[in-house]
């Protein structure tokens, strides 16, 4: 789900007998049909949806994955729950995305830097809202794991086309920002910084114990 350019479908199609690519934008799905082409992979589909009305019937799906998306949804518990009505029992879920930290202060600056970079950003969710979330979606997280992710600033901000004044408020925003955000963020001299990137998967709660 939001498949964007198709990094995980292209990394999940080996292993996998059928992926659909899903994403709410056209533009991204012609990307992925026409790198599948130019790979000769003939395993992948594209559909044009959104996480809140997924095109499946209930119970038909074995895995649902997304990477990088999830912040970017509106509505991300009604997400989860559509997702767990379509997979299987002893279906899967995978989810990566970046983490908002558990710092408060911290938090708010990230978002407001998101959000600023890109105005389709809803928000980073802590380990904990992670954990809360899947829990309510009916699903039993399985593994969690997290790592750091350098983001260079000027490419960062070159890959949404932020508006230059979106820029400068960043970079006043950084310099202004409290000791301990720019600590916890890895806030360097070009504005460059580093947040966590979370990995989480996790099984239909009532599923029982399926095979890993």
């Amino acid at each position: 789900m939001g498949c964007g350019a198709g990094h995980l479908s292209f990394a999940l199609a080996p292993i996998l007998s059928r992926v659909v690519a899903l994403d709410a934008s056209a533009g991204m799905l012609e990307t992925v049909r026409a790198a599948a082409l130019a790979r000769g992979i003939e395993t992948i589909e594209t559909q044009l949806a959104n996480a809140e009305s997924l095109p499946f019937a209930d119970a038909t799906v074995c895995l649902v994955a997304t990477r990088y998306s999830a912040h970017h949804w509106t509505h991300l518990e009604r997400a989860l729950a559509e997702m767990r009505r379509v997979v299987r029992p002893g279906g899967y879920l995978l989810v990566v995305d970046a983490e908002a930290p558990e710092d408060v202060l911290a938090d708010t600056h990230l978002q407001a830097m998101e959000l600023l970079r890109d105005r389709s950003h809803v928000r980073d969710r802590s380990p904990r809202e992670w954990q809360a979330l899947l829990s309510a979606g009916g699903w039993e997280l399985l593994e969690h794991g997290h790592w750091p992710l350098r983001l260079d600033f000027a490419s960062w901000v070159a890959r949404m086309r932020t508006p230059a004044q979106n820029v400068a408020m960043i970079r006043q925003m950084q310099h202004d920002a409290p000791r301990e955000v720019r600590e916890a963020l890895a806030m360097e001299e070009d504005g460059s910084f580093t947040v966590q990137t979370g990995l989480w998967w996790a099984r239909a709660a009532d599923c029982g114990q399926a095979g890993g």
